[in-house]
């Protein structure tokens, strides 16, 4: 008891110190290792593994010419202008390259960081480690390039709770994130949240109105909306002429159209990647 008449705690533990101190030791060593950032200047693309924070260069990523991109003039000029303006220091924004598939959006992104090497450092986000993010940000603080993070197929089934990191990252509840890295997702939904998670979250809401929106509140936060749509048979043939002409194809035009529309009945549409996978059938 101490003079007060108060039990004296630090005297009773005084006995179980050591050994609380041996826990604290051990459970120090146990700790994973803060994430170490990597030499920026070994690659400009980098893969990151949010389970084991790290980040993998990537020597090589696998693009084709921005100018063998067809059918989306509009899309090319808008994500090329922002950019230019995030690696010159500018304010950008960040961009949702949303639509049909097989019309060039990942092809997009690819091909428009590869105009500018040595400048952006390019980091690849799979979705379900969207939730690692605050860790990547933290590696980033040091980063002497800025960074654009690159996720492709953006989307959320019902119960999955990844998408409340990415919406802190885009609307700067991350400190210092929204400066330092832009955010480049692709999509066939344009809306990243599927309706059944906005019906929940509407029965739980106390307005109704606030479940409503749930489902559009993440892809707001993007600045950039790119749209991509089905193309129509002379763009199709257009871009097959351009990839054979691209890579030697020594087949007569007629022939070579003849083909690819056959091609395309065999795959149900016709897209920038039937294309490209008609030509490696004949290169």
């Amino acid at each position: 008891m101490t003079k007060e008449g108060k039990p004296c705690y630090k005297r009773r533990m005084e006995p179980h110190l050591p050994l609380l101190e041996r826990i604290a030791t051990a459970l120090e060593r146990l700790a994973p290792p803060p994430p170490r950032a990597p030499d920026w200047s070994l690659a400009d693309a980098f893969a990151w593994d949010g389970y084991s924070s790290v980040l993998v260069p990537v020597p090589q990523v696998e693009s084709v010419d921005l100018e063998l991109l067809h059918g989306i003039d509009r899309q090319k000029e808008t994500l090329l202008a922002n950019t230019a303006r995030f690696a010159e220091g500018r304010p950008a924004n960040h961009a949702l390259l949303w639509g049909a598939r097989g019309m060039g959006k990942s092809a997009l992104v690819k091909a428009v960081l590869a105009q500018f090497p040595s400048v952006l450092a390019v980091i690849e986000v799979r979705r379900e480690e969207l939730d690692t993010l605050p860790a990547l940000l933290t590696l980033l603080a040091d980063c002497p390039r800025r960074v654009v993070l690159y996720c492709d197929d953006l989307s959320f089934d019902a119960g999955e709770t990844e998408y409340k990191a990415l919406k802190s990252l885009l609307e700067g509840g991350i400190r210092g994130g929204v400066e330092q890295a832009l955010f480049y997702a692709t999509s066939n939904r344009r809306h990243l949240l599927p309706r059944a998670m906005s019906e929940n979250e509407e029965r739980a809401a106390v307005h109704a109105s606030e479940g409503a929106e749930e489902h559009l509140s993440l892809s707001d936060r993007f600045g950039l909306w790119l749209g991509f749509y089905g193309c129509d048979q002379d763009t199709y043939l257009a871009i097959v002429r351009d990839y054979a002409e691209h890579f030697g194809v020594d087949i007569p035009e007629r022939q070579l159209e003849k083909q690819a529309l056959e091609w395309a009945v065999t795959r149900g549409q016709r897209s920038g990647r039937v294309a490209w996978q008609f030509i490696k059938g004949v290169r």
